[in-house]
């Protein structure tokens, strides 16, 4: 499940790497031990870090290193070089990940006390080695990890599936999707049913689309079965508030050959191998505040006076009213 991709450990990132960064926020994250929002910490901008996660991918016949650090006799260490910088790769037997254990700068022709090789070897002689090895924080940071790449892959693999039924459809017609569950290949998540009707009437030109989303039992009303909503949703038309809904049905309108359009353009995401992203809306809504308040906080969508559904993340304040909200609310009865 976890990527074997090399890593590097909160301790070497602290204690071996304080120079060389490309970049200033990786490091000022880490001083300030914000570790969850440096991951992947594979893709951290050091070279060394780069360095050791291209010797170290998926496959370890394609490993490539220097050798095993002969002056290290507890652990099995191997070496790896980028320019002046030195490193020691450990392979965790139980879960095939590697990490980047140890890092320094080769000095001196290694007679330097501050050289990699120097350091090493007292650590070796102290019998201290082990505490180079990986910590609980450590393997937090990589379940956390490994559950967001899941996640993601999952997420493309819905934006794959969603391409090829617009293929089918995008000129009218239906096509089903079954969705699986992102950790358990062999559950099924949900049965969709894409819809497209290409309306041509007089004065009146439109294609329709409708997303009828059945989930099943244990999965109604989860966190993960708005998340397959929210990514349907995005995919197939990114403004947030241009869908209407009906308990599991959605709905939106675009112009003649829209559809097709957008085919083409989730073909150009799915090849990239990236997400489509939503787009947030223009103008503000009426909505029950009892309602408003909680969906703010918990990523919710809700309906609006005008029939418009949409999760509240922008400030209402700095944007135009929407005319058919503030029609249907002048409406009402003075309380």
């Amino acid at each position: 499940m976890h990527s074997r991709r090399a890593r590097p450990t909160l301790r070497a990132l602290a204690d071996d790497l304080t120079s060389g960064w490309t970049s200033p926020l990786a490091l000022r994250y880490l001083r300030d031990k914000r570790y969850d929002e440096l991951h992947p910490l594979s893709e951290l901008p050091h070279p060394i870090i780069a360095k050791a996660a291209g010797s170290f991918g998926a496959d370890p016949a394609e490993d490539s290193f220097v050798g095993q650090i002969v002056c290290v006799t507890q652990l099995r260490l191997l070496e790896i070089k980028s320019a002046q910088w030195r490193g020691a790769v450990w392979e965790d037997p139980e879960s095939g990940v590697c990490w980047l254990v140890a890092a320094g700068l080769a000095k001196g022709e290694h007679r330097d006390h501050d050289d990699f090789y120097q350091r090493a070897k007292r650590e070796n002689d102290s019998g201290d080695v082990a505490r180079w090895l990986p910590v609980d924080e450590d393997k937090r940071l990589l379940r956390r990890e490994t559950a967001a790449r899941l996640m993601t892959e999952w997420e493309l693999e819905v934006q794959g599936q969603v391409l090829e039924a617009l293929r089918r459809v995008r000129d009218g017609g239906m096509h089903r999707i079954e969705v699986r569950q992102p950790r358990h290949v062999e559950r099924k998540l949900a049965v969709i049913d894409l819809t497209v009707t290409a309306v041509r009437e007089e004065g009146y030109q439109a294609d329709e689309i409708l997303l009828e989303i059945d989930t099943v039992q244990g999965s109604i009303g989860t966190n993960l079965e708005w998340q397959l909503t929210m990514r349907m949703l995005i995919t197939l038309s990114p403004p947030v508030q241009s869908w209407d809904r009906y308990k599991g049905t959605y709905s939106t309108i675009a112009e003649p050959g829209a559809w097709a359009e957008r085919t083409d353009q989730l073909a150009t995401l799915v090849e990239a191998h990236e997400l489509a992203v939503s787009q947030l809306g223009t103008s503000s809504h009426f909505v029950h505040a009892r309602h408003l308040a909680g969906s703010t906080i918990e990523g919710r969508a809700v309906r609006a006076m005008c029939g418009v559904y949409f999760v509240p993340m922008q400030d209402h304040e700095s944007m135009p009213k929407c005319e058919t909200c503030s029609i249907r609310y002048g409406e009402l009865p003075e309380q």
